[in-house]
């Protein structure tokens, strides 16, 4: 199969088209005019069928009203077809699961995107910040709707925890304590002949040119390809973008980030993997991570719990917030009814089902409870927390422009180069 060069007469011409409509919703969703309505069938395809997708097509497929009809996968016998595009040019198809490893995320969602498809990204939303801004302005062009995987903001306990730490039940937040996520690994397996039915370039895609391991094909194995730098940032973007997902919920970040971030402890040490070794969840650990917020609020990662959270210290009390569950000092702080959370002054988005979320919608046009500006902006909370480490000295981050301030080899970290044919799309 030939190389899959990513500026494809078909999506020059979709991306071209797009520009010139002022909205794009699905035939389905507008009512009226001899079209159907918004209870009809939503039709989805799902790009990476690995085990993660896997589960995704069968929660989509458990909402009535929803079928996942394709499946696109390198590995030919996990999906329909291997070059993910042939699936993005059916017309049948509304809605995307976006699957893949992390480092092909990008580009899948920002194709999805100008072949005016919804999108669904499994968290972490990206490689590196640059990618993320660029995946939130393709939503935002071709007018879809983008839902980051951070199902933690879909459970009712962290909902609940989020709503009173963003509404002042502990008063001013002074600190929040996270885990000391790990870094990711650099590879260095060697390389073994590549399975036949895998096409293996085509799942390196933009990174640099690796030789098949296949260590590398499960998430988390002995480590896996989370734990490598080239297709991941590691625990800190992964288990970061459920734990950091819930402070920048809760601290109202949605849109915006810290102002600061500096590291104390021994200096930073890459983890080399030239072998298979017992590494799940594994990787540098220091130095220690520190981020001040423009509030003053400081956030800490150099715990050894809330890896799905974190420990808000405020001026009236404190709470935990971790995977399902919250707890507070003094205990009553968290012993809120639904009905109380209601007439709080500040509301957040309600999801109890985060793929019914989605599909929802897809159906009102209202944003999802982890937008892709969301997604993006958590994720960037957690490439910050890997640029600190690797650089290891204090750096002044501005939210807004989303760039370092005067330190070009902290701004050169933003992105990175890819091998020619897979660049993100225009």
């Amino acid at each position: 199969m030939d190389k899959p060069t990513l500026d494809r007469r078909t999506f020059i011409k979709a991306g071209a088209a797009a520009l010139t409509m002022p909205l794009f919703i699905p035939s389905h969703v507008l009512a009226g005019n001899g079209r159907t309505g918004a209870n009809d069938r939503i039709n989805m395809g799902c790009i990476g069928a690995g085990r993660q997708g896997r589960g995704l097509i069968g929660a989509f497929n458990r909402i009535e009203g929803v079928q996942v009809i394709a499946r696109a996968d390198v590995q030919r016998d996990r999906g329909d077809y291997q070059d993910y595009r042939e699936l993005l040019e059916r017309k049948d198809i509304d809605a995307v699961i976006n699957a893949t490893p992390t480092h092909w995320h990008a580009i899948v969602g920002i194709h999805a995107a100008q072949a005016g498809k919804h999108i669904y990204t499994e968290k972490p939303l990206t490689l590196t910040i640059h990618e993320g801004r660029r995946m939130v302005e393709a939503a935002r062009r071709h007018n879809v709707v983008h839902q980051t995987g951070s199902q933690q903001r879909s459970s009712f306990a962290n909902y609940r925890g989020c709503m009173l730490v963003r509404n002042g039940a502990i008063g001013k937040v002074k600190r929040v304590r996270g885990y000391n996520y790990p870094s990711p690994w650099h590879n260095e397996l060697p390389g073994q002949d590549v399975p036949e039915g895998l096409d293996w370039d085509r799942w390196v895609g933009p990174a640099r040119q690796t030789p098949f391991h296949p260590g590398l094909l499960p998430p988390r194995g002995n480590p896996g390809w989370i734990s490598m730098r080239d297709f991941s940032g590691g625990e800190m973007a992964d288990w970061g973008a459920h734990g950091l997902d819930q402070v920048q919920w809760a601290l109202g970040m949605d849109d915006s980030g810290p102002v600061e971030i500096w590291t104390e402890g021994d200096d930073f040490e890459p983890w080399v993997l030239t072998e298979p070794r017992g590494g799940r969840g594994q990787g540098p650990t220091q130095p220690r991570v520190y981020m001040r917020y423009e509030s003053g609020t400081v956030l800490e990662l150099f715990g050894h719990n809330h890896a799905f959270g974190a420990h808000f210290i405020g001026e009236d009390g404190e709470i935990t917030i971790n995977r399902g569950g919250a707890r507070s000092d003094p205990p009553e702080r968290v012993a809120v009814s639904r009905e109380k959370l209601a007439e709080m002054q500040v509301q957040l988005v309600r999801s109890g089902n985060h793929q019914r979320n989605f599909i929802d919608c897809i159906r009102s046009g209202e944003r999802p409870v982890a937008d892709v500006e969301a997604g993006h902006r958590t994720a960037t909370v957690c490439h910050l927390g890997n640029i600190a480490r690797w650089l290891g000295r204090r750096l002044k981050w501005d939210p807004v422009a989303e760039r370092f301030e005067d330190d070009d080899e902290a701004n050169a970290l933003l992105d990175y180069e890819r091998r020619e044919g897979f660049e993100l799309p225009a």
